[in-house]
């Protein structure tokens, strides 16, 4: 059975990659996960400097999923070049590194001090940052700011670059063709939803700043659906990702439209849940005589009449 994909001129020999953020920088696994057998890994963020990432509590459970609010805390691109990457080219995994910065100026110079690392595969650009050159705002969250960053990256980027979406935006489809009109070469989706908690007995906020991300299980309906809108406004590959814990949870993303996925909060109760994520995959695959993984990227079969309109 083949189980390659094709994602903007890559090949992934699977279509299970590790999320960023959840998988440290990948060399941090070797040695519970065979992660050559992996379609890819994508790094933790990284800046072009050093960042000690938000003070006070970082991780909250939920009932369905996890809170975070890390702050993107990382070692700065000059020490994952000298350090991590080699590491990493001995493993024989595909890398992509997420990217991180608060201005356009920044992502640029990050890619530019990337773009001398060898084996590096892609980019995926984390456009859910605040843009400090206007007043916080999301990248993700205007078409015009995050069409503005996708060129500014194109334009120097020697790999292709996956453009990360906010899942909190109201439509996603405008902002994926914004991307894409604007040079993306993919579109990773989604990133946390934001969500908050409370201590009842001291009626604070869990974390200082009040308002953290939600990942998990708990995500993954939305999720789905936003892969689902997305694939259906432009025609870039998509990376789903967003609660996926099993071979099953992967098919819905590919139904929707994504052409790979990413394994994200699954990896914190479960380190080897990237490798169980692919057996359940390829064992679908197998029950079900499909013969290519890719065969399943957007075959949502269409529903009867009268059930696919929303709910009232």
């Amino acid at each position: 059975m083949d189980l390659s994909v094709e994602i903007a001129g890559l090949r992934l020999r699977n279509p299970v990659l590790a999320a960023a953020g959840t998988f440290g920088y990948g060399v941090e696994f070797e040695d519970i996960v065979e992660i050559a057998r992996l379609g890819g890994i994508v790094t933790k963020g990284l800046s072009c400097e050093p960042r000690s990432g938000n003070a006070g509590l970082r991780l909250f459970e939920t009932s369905a999923g996890m809170l975070n609010s890390i702050g993107v805390q990382n070692m700065g691109i000059p020490a994952f070049l000298e350090t991590r990457l080699p590491r990493l080219r001995r493993l024989g995994v595909l890398v992509i590194v997420n990217v991180y910065g608060e201005s356009v100026e920044e992502y640029v110079r990050a890619v530019e001090m990337l773009n001398e690392g060898e084996g590096i595969a892609a980019y995926e650009i984390n456009a859910s940052c605040p843009n400090t050159r206007a007043g916080g705002e999301l990248f993700a969250s205007d078409p015009a700011p995050l069409a503005q960053l996708t060129a500014a990256v194109k334009a120097v980027t020697r790999r292709p670059i996956w453009i990360k979406l906010s899942p909190n935006v109201t439509r996603i489809g405008e902002l994926a063709r914004a991307a894409e009109a604007a040079g993306a070469d993919a579109l990773s989706l989604v990133n946390t939803f934001l969500g908050m908690a409370i201590d009842v007995h001291t009626r604070r906020p869990r974390f200082a700043n009040r308002i953290a991300g939600l990942s998990g299980p708990a995500i993954k309906p939305l999720a789905v659906r936003l892969v689902y809108e997305a694939h259906q406004a432009v025609g870039l590959p998509i990376i789903g990702l967003g609660g996926i814990a099993s071979g099953e949870d992967a098919v819905e993303f590919l139904l929707a439209g994504a052409s790979a996925i990413q394994v994200g909060t699954a990896n914190f109760w479960d380190p080897k849940a990237t490798e169980s994520v692919l057996r359940g995959l390829e064992k679908f695959c197998r029950q079900r005589g499909i013969p290519a993984v890719r065969l399943l990227t957007g075959a949502l079969e269409n529903a009867p009449p009268g059930e696919s309109e929303p709910p009232v």
